[in-house]
């Protein structure tokens, strides 16, 4: 509850937390599958986001803007390259627990926007945080049903392969309504607390295909164009082609 902690940033723990977590999605090559990273547009998750999936050896070359300034967030980390990574994208729908603790609570788009120049906040409506409130935590319901929003949302996206940069809070009440047509331990796995810099991957199957794009082997026909006739129909229409003299 402390005003210090207003929107946490990483201690000198998270940073190596991060940093471990980096050098595993790179031995494992996910960080060569990962085609957008979506994060929560709070301080500790955006730097989480850059600081696992962003690029390496940021040099200052004038058209090559960084994901994060030297020291964004009082790091004392060095700048942060863009080159070579995937989008970053910030999503409003995605933040922790909203109301009451300062930690949930986010500066203005225009601050993180310095901090961090290449991070995409286009999706935020509004500059200043128009949804934590002082005195109003939302409930775990409210909390569950953002979270539904959120993932009806990620079946818009072109993307296969997404990271999500989030919190456990959020993960955990989000994930919590799923899963009830499985074996109560698969429920509990779906469902269980994240830990720091924990990653999961997940496979979301859409069983109404709503979301499903279509095969890029698929063949209109009918070309020309027009209704298929039947035969008879068909044979008709040519005998009284025949006897036509303008046919």
């Amino acid at each position: 509850m402390s005003p210090e902690y207003f929107d946490a940033e990483l201690t000198p723990l998270g940073w190596q937390q991060v940093d471990n977590l980096r050098k595993h999605v790179r031995a494992s090559g996910l960080h060569k599958r990962i085609e957008l990273v979506i994060t929560s547009p709070l301080m500790r998750t955006i730097q989480t986001a850059v600081g696992v999936f962003g690029g390496d050896g940021y040099t200052n070359i004038s058209d090559v803007v960084p994901l994060m300034v030297a020291n964004a967030g009082n790091s004392s980390r060095a700048a942060i390259s863009s080159l070579n990574c995937p989008p970053i994208v910030a999503v409003e729908s995605c933040r922790e627990h909203l109301g009451v603790h300062p930690c949930d609570q986010r500066r203005s788009i225009g601050e993180y926007q310095f901090l961090f120049p290449a991070v995409d906040f286009s999706l935020i409506e509004t500059d200043e945080d128009k949804l934590w409130k002082a005195d109003i935590r939302e409930t775990t319901e409210e909390l569950a049903a953002r979270g539904t929003r959120f993932l009806n949302w990620l079946w818009t996206r072109e993307e296969k392969e997404i990271a999500i940069v989030t919190h456990s809070g959020f993960l955990f009440h989000t994930l919590k309504a799923y899963g009830n047509d499985c074996h109560p331990d698969v429920k509990k796995e779906i469902s269980k607390h994240f830990a720091n810099c924990e990653l999961r991957s997940m496979a979301l199957v859409d069983r109404s295909m709503v979301g499903s794009d279509p095969s890029t082997t698929n063949y209109p026909g009918k070309i020309p164009e027009g209704p298929d006739l039947p035969s008879d129909a068909e044979d008709v229409k040519l005998e009284g082609n025949e006897s036509d003299p303008a046919s």
